[in-house]
């Protein structure tokens, strides 16, 4: 009998033998993905996974991408990174994990995550976005921003308040809204790429049933915080090869301008090279050690690392291409469905991108306090509003 590594392997293989990626369309080979288990191998049979340990996801991914296949963190994010290990966890029954994890996989149903508003962005337990029951149904009303993917979104992970009287934290209740629903309305954000892949989301009296709700009523931050670690995780990983990630990007670029080439240029490649293997292993070393379990506060260290790495990298990329770096076209705003061959563009695109990296999925600020405090186990900031009822906290 072979261990659980040959099994993850062998069901990869037969999905290349049956399915070839180069030649299958992508919801078809990543339905066959879910069909064998591979999507999530840490996830139950039947609902994307097999049973086994986190860290043999690495087995899979190596075959099918190694053959060809997507990377679906890169073309479902908010939904491979956040939303199914969310529903999968917290979903009420079978049949709504069976209705939403496999089109999530296959990619042909985008998912965005509705937390941060303009008045609770770092402060995300201030949101005021309320949510009242009426009958088996809630009715939303609130504004959501900085929503990646909510223009092209089917599904939406929202975070709404259900009851005003109670300190922040306990007053919220998560659900799963469906973002084509009557009374949702997303609206694009233009950055300084040039893209709308942000947007802003108002919901007036918009309608979810009650069996739509991720985790009991009231219980809205415990659930939140398995998206927010998975999300951390995913923000934080790099790719499971060596040299895979955004640093492949700038050993491309150096490979393709030998004159450009000095011997300071190549330090400075080399130890960012390094710096990337030493993320890749603690990554790879941090999915094995979570079996079946999701990920812990220790998932802030990759991000945190992961972001300001990733601006490092695009940084040098600049200085290495001088001039020809401020050479740009892609102000002019763009159709926020745009296809392209590479979504991320030119090397310039993903420089002014990687600004957002330190921001987006908690602040690298947010990020030190999370390590402080439940990692080192440093005294907490001071809270002024602890215990106080949500309503009466003073707000601007």
């Amino acid at each position: 009998m072979g261990t659980d590594a040959d099994r993850v392997a062998d069901a990869a293989q037969r999905v290349v033998a049956e399915h070839d990626p180069k030649s299958v369309p992508i919801p078809q080979f990543l339905g066959a993905c879910f069909d064998a288990g591979l999507s999530w191998v840490h996830f139950p049979e039947g609902f994307g996974g097999l049973g086994l340990s986190r860290g043999l996801q690495a087995v899979a991914d190596r075959i099918l991408q190694g053959a060809g296949g997507p990377v679906p963190l890169g073309l479902n994010p908010m939904g491979y990174g956040m939303a199914a290990p969310t529903v999968r966890e917290h979903a009420q029954t079978d049949d709504i994990r069976k209705l939403l994890l496999r089109p999530l996989a296959t990619t042909e149903d985008i998912w965005c995550q509705l937390f941060s508003e303009p008045g609770a962005g770092s402060d995300l337990a201030g949101l005021a976005t309320s949510a009242v029951l009426d009958g088996d149904t809630w009715v939303v009303n609130g504004q959501k921003v900085w929503t990646s993917l909510a223009h092209r979104a089917r599904w939406g992970l929202l975070l709404a308040r259900t009851d005003p009287n109670v300190p922040k934290h306990k007053g919220l209740t998560y659900f799963v809204i469906d973002m084509h629903s009557d009374g949702v309305q997303t609206r694009p954000l233009r950055q300084m790429t040039g893209h709308a892949e942000f947007n802003e989301v108002y919901m007036t009296d918009a309608r979810i049933p009650d069996a739509f709700r991720l985790g009991a009523v009231g219980d809205g931050w415990r659930v939140a915080m398995t998206t927010l670690m998975n999300e951390r995780s995913a923000l934080g990983g790099s790719g499971s090869r060596r040299g895979a990630g955004t640093i492949s990007d700038a050993v491309a670029l150096w490979g393709s301008r030998p004159e450009r080439q000095t011997p300071v240029l190549r330090d400075r490649l080399t130890t960012l090279w390094l710096r990337s293997e030493a993320q890749r292993l603690t990554s790879e070393r941090s999915r094995a050690s979570a079996t079946v379990g999701g990920p812990g506060p220790e998932a802030s260290v990759g991000k945190l690392v992961g972001a300001e790495l990733n601006q490092h990298i695009y940084e040098f990329c600049m200085d290495f291409l001088g001039p020809e770096g401020i050479l740009y076209d892609g102000y002019a705003m763009h159709d926020s469905d745009q296809d392209v061959d590479d979504w991320r563009g030119p090397i310039q695109q993903r420089f002014l991108r990687s600004r957002a990296n330190t921001i987006e999925g908690g602040t690298s600020e947010v990020m030190r306090n999370i390590l402080s405090e439940r990692v080192l186990g440093l005294p907490g900031d001071l809270r002024a509003d602890a215990g106080m009822p949500w309503k009466e906290v003073p707000r601007g």
